[in-house]
């Protein structure tokens, strides 16, 4: 990983990936053009400090610059990316610094040219003299330097980044490597920070600082610390409960590296150890995971493995007793496991964290696949979420108890036990090989190596 990663962003070979899938796809011409823009520096409302800033993810993709104000255009015909980075600023310089200069772009990314954004519309006006005119490739309405002359496509650029993005190099499954490298030292010190946290908010902040000494300063997405029946919100964004008389909490959490993004959660015994009610649930959700990992390899459909963990689960609250009166096969059939398991089972993973390229059908009537971020095969090469859980969230439960139809195969008695389990969430990052995959994950997750951190 370290070796690769001393190289360069291969922005060229993720120019070409596009432009081949392009022409396989859409038979656009030869002598064609990929025009995008950076994001641009945006200041705060009503104040004159900038908004925290987050790179343009296609842009990125067919650049590895993150810096703002920044244009690329790759020319199909000659292979050539030219970047195009802000001019320098002598009174800017007074406040912030150097910036990077051309000079020292040339040495930081793959490009082949890099000139300043003032000498934007000179070149595509260059390109816009070209007998034929090569057609412009823009991603949707953004564009702010498009000569009338020029013929552009805004419809078919993004579609084509957002599905070369879903299979992986090994510059990228390196850097979603280091990443997860990174989230499992954060994790780690969240587990032997616990006897001494008083709050969630403890515990946010013993993991950001974790990140931010590993060389991320960014997460991911917004952390999920949920104690208690907190941990039964999907997506608690609270964190700022007391831990004092709950018995576990959720964490879901990851690091940035690089724009690179890791998605890992493990559920952890406040106390220092899981008590009877949270082990059986724990126990559950590791084996609705181990369900799925079995099945993963290049061409599984997603839908099947996501069941396979439905199956898992009926069964194990079957023997549980939270589930009764019906087979496995006719809980199955009643989709009974959707009052506890509600969730996809897993999501693509890179720059984004809910990566693209899962053509999720969020308008599905059927509640078993309404929330599953992926839909049909998955390819070698891409990375995805195995992320199985097991909650008891009363605004989603009781609505079953309460059907007449499907109440009566959940017994309340022995459900109470279990409120105050709140959630179980078990969550790796794995890479997809042609015969099985690989997990990028190693946060600790037994039962007993947690517990041995923590005590």
């Amino acid at each position: 990983m370290e070796q690769i990663l001393k190289g360069k962003y291969p922005a060229k070979a993720h120019c070409a990936k596009v432009a081949n899938y392009l022409q396989s796809n859409h038979n656009i011409s030869s002598n064609s053009v990929i025009y995008l823009e950076g994001q641009i520096t945006r200041l705060l409302e009503d104040n004159d400090e900038p908004q925290p800033f987050r790179q343009r993810r296609p842009f990125f993709y067919l650049s590895g610059c993150a810096l703002p104000d920044c244009h690329l255009i790759y020319e199909t015909s000659t292979s050539t990316l030219t970047l195009f980075i802000p001019p320098l600023d002598p009174d800017s310089v007074i406040w912030s610094g150097l910036p990077l200069l051309p000079s020292d772009a040339l040495k930081k990314y793959d490009i082949d040219a890099c000139l300043t954004t003032s000498d934007l519309q000179s070149r595509l006006s260059d390109l816009a003299k070209k007998d034929p005119n090569p057609t412009l490739y823009v991603k949707g309405s953004v564009l702010t330097n498009n000569p009338p002359s020029l013929p552009t496509d805004s419809k078919l650029l993004q579609p084509a980044i957002n599905k070369c993005r879903v299979t992986k190099d090994a510059y990228e499954v390196a850097l979603l490597r280091h990443a997860n490298a990174i989230s499992a030292r954060a994790h780690t010190a969240v587990l032997k920070a616990i006897p001494a946290a008083n709050s969630e908010a403890d515990l946010e902040a013993t993991f950001i600082a974790s990140c931010i000494s590993s060389g991320a300063k960014h997460q991911a997405y917004h952390g999920i610390f949920g104690s208690g029946e907190n941990a039964a919100t999907l997506h608690y964004q609270h964190n700022d409960q007391p831990l004092s008389g709950r018995k576990n909490v959720l964490v879901d959490a990851g690091a940035e590296y690089e724009c690179y993004c890791s998605d890992v959660t493990r559920t952890m015994p406040l106390s220092g150890s899981f008590d009877q009610e949270s082990r059986n649930i724990y126990e559950l959700v590791a084996r609705m995971q181990d369900a799925a990992f079995s099945m993963l390899r290049a061409g599984v459909r997603w839908e099947d493995v996501h069941l396979r963990a439905h199956e898992v689960a009926i069964s194990g609250l079957l023997q549980l007793g939270i589930l009764r009166n019906g087979t496995p096969a006719e809980l199955f059939e009643q989709q009974i496991s959707v009052a506890f398991f509600p969730h996809g089972l897993g999501h693509y993973l890179g720059l984004d964290t809910h990566d693209t390229g899962g053509n999720p059908d969020p308008g599905d009537s059927d509640t078993m696949f309404r929330f599953l971020r992926i839909r049909g095969g998955i390819p070698e090469g891409s990375v995805v979420t195995v992320e199985p859980g097991v909650y008891f969230c009363r605004f989603i439960v009781e609505p079953y108890l309460k059907d007449e139809g499907k109440g009566r195969f959940i017994d309340e008695e022995v459900l109470e036990r279990y409120w105050d389990v709140g959630g179980v969430r078990i969550e790796d990052d794995v890479l997809v090989t042609k015969d099985g995959y690989e997990n990028l994950t190693t946060a600790p997750k037994g039962i007993e190596e947690m517990e041995r951190f923590i005590k």
